[in-house]
C-alpha cells in the first residue's frame, strides 16, 4: 500500500508546475535580463551588431558578441594585402589577387579591364574582360579567362569565414562560364595534427566548399572533393597551408 501512495505522489509531482509544456523564453525585451535581448523568443546576448560593445560584432549563427575580424574583404586591407580567414596577409601568388590580378612583393595589383588586346600592354592579352600577361594562366584559369581563387581557413577550422565567401561567389560564376568542365576541390592542412586527422580535416574543408558552391547553384556532380591533408605544403607558413584549391579537369 505504501508504494502505491508513493507512486501516486510522484505522478502528482510530474503533473505539477514543474511539468509545464515548453513555452517561449521571451516575448519582448522586457522579458530578458542581464543585458540580453529577445530574438526569436529566446534571450540571447545579441541580435545585431548594435547590441554589442565597441570592438565587437554579433555572430548571428550563435547570437554571441565576438571580436570584430580584422577584415572581411580584400579592400579592408592596406598595401595590396589580401583578406584570408578574416586576417590581412601578404599575397603569395597571382591566384590570390582575383581574375587578372598579379601578386608583386606581397601586394596585389588588380587587373585592368579591357575589351580588346589593343587596350592592354604589349606583353598582355585581353582575356575574359581583363588584361593578362602571357603565360600567367595556371590550372585554375579557365578558357574564358576567369580564375578559381584559393580560399583559406582558420586553425583547425572547416567553417567558411566571411572573408572567403566573396571569392567563392566569384568562383561559382567562373565555373558557370565553363559548363562543360568539372572541378577538383582540393583540401589541405598544416602539419599540426596527425596524418589521419589532417586528411579528415582537409576533406571537411573541401566538402564545406563544395557544399557552399552547390548552394550557389553549381551542379554537385561537377565538383570532386580531393583531400590532400598535409602532403602538399606551400612552404609559405601554416596560414597559407590551411586552404582549399581548385583545378579544372
Amino acid at each position: 500500500m505504501r508504494w502505491i501512495v508513493t507512486c501516486a505522489l510522484l505522478l502528482v509531482a510530474a503533473c505539477g508546475s514543474d511539468a509545464k509544456p515548453k513555452t517561449p523564453v521571451c516575448h519582448g525585451p522586457k522579458d530578458c535580463k542581464d543585458g540580453t535581448v529577445c530574438v526569436e523568443n529566446k534571450c540571447v546576448q545579441c541580435g545585431a551588431d548594435a547590441d554589442c560593445p565597441n570592438g565587437q560584432h554579433c555572430d548571428l549563427p550563435t547570437n554571441a558578441c565576438v571580436a570584430k575580424p580584422e577584415c572581411t574583404q580584400d579592400k579592408d586591407c592596406p598595401g595590396g594585402k589580401v583578406c584570408q580567414a578574416n586576417h590581412c596577409t601578404a599575397c603569395a601568388s597571382d591566384s590570390e589577387c582575383g581574375t587578372g590580378g598579379a601578386c608583386v612583393a606581397g601586394g596585389c595589383t588588380k587587373a585592368k579591364a579591357c575589351t580588346k588586346d589593343d587596350e592592354c600592354a604589349d606583353d598582355e592579352d585581353c582575356v575574359g574582360g581583363f588584361c593578362h600577361k602571357g603565360g600567367m594562366h595556371g590550372s585554375a584559369t579557365s578558357d574564358t579567362g576567369c580564375t578559381l581563387q584559393t580560399v583559406y581557413f582558420g586553425f583547425d577550422q572547416a567553417a567558411i569565414d566571411q572573408s572567403e565567401r566573396e571569392r567563392l561567389d566569384a568562383n561559382s560564376a567562373c565555373i558557370e562560364k565553363s559548363k562543360q568542365r568539372s572541378v577538383f576541390v582540393v583540401g589541405h592542412t598544416d602539419t599540426s595534427g596527425t596524418e589521419e586527422y589532417n586528411i579528415a580535416l582537409s576533406e571537411r574543408r573541401a566538402q564545406a566548399v563544395a557544399d557552399y558552391l552547390a548552394r550557389l547553384g553549381t551542379d554537385p556532380a561537377r565538383l570532386q572533393v580531393v583531400p590532400k591533408g598535409e602532403t602538399e605544403p606551400t612552404g609559405l607558413g601554416d596560414d597559407k597551408d590551411r586552404r582549399v584549391e581548385f583545378q579544372w579537369h
